[in-house]
């Protein structure tokens, strides 16, 4: 075998032509491609980042929703429970304040009605006096014992009365 000068030149300069061929016509438009399709996927990359980003975002929101949900909830069953308590308090205060007014009144009522008897009895007693006169000015008695045992039995007569 032998070597040929100019077979290698030949070759290297087929080779050469070959290459400015495919660089202008092939490697160009087949370069371009792929950077095209890495600059697609550097773009999805960065979307999907963005979108993981604003997921975490939009999980913290939302646990800080919840958590003020929460709070919030929290807040209104003590509310509920100071209210309640206040009413509770509110509701003792008014029967205590209803029960003293309805002891009030009875005592006034007692007292009303007390007065009545005592009237009542006055004039009962007054007519009784006045009869117990009348019959012992009626019997002109003059011994005392006599007096006394009109007395009695009159006291007696209006005793079983009433």
């Amino acid at each position: 075998m032998e070597f040929s000068w100019e077979s290698l030149v030949f070759a290297l300069i087929a080779f050469l032509i070959l290459y400015f061929l495919l660089n202008k016509y092939a490697f160009g438009p087949l370069f371009s491609v792929m950077e095209k399709r890495r600059e697609l996927v550097l773009q999805q990359v960065e979307e999907a980042k963005q979108t993981r980003e604003q997921a975490n975002v939009y999980v913290e929101e939302q646990k800080q929703a919840l958590q003020q949900a929460r709070k919030d909830a929290y807040d209104i069953i003590e509310q509920s429970k100071q209210t309640s308590s206040k009413q509770a308090a509110q509701i003792i205060e008014l029967a205590k304040e209803e029960a003293v007014r309805l002891k009030d009144e009875a005592v006034r009522d007692i007292e009303t009605e007390k007065n009545k008897a005592v009237e009542q009895l006055r004039s009962e007693v007054g007519v009784a006096s006045v009869k117990i006169a009348s019959k012992l000015l009626e019997k002109e008695v003059k011994e005392d014992g006599v007096q006394e045992e009109l007395v009695d039995q009159y006291l007696k007569e209006v005793g079983g009365r009433s």
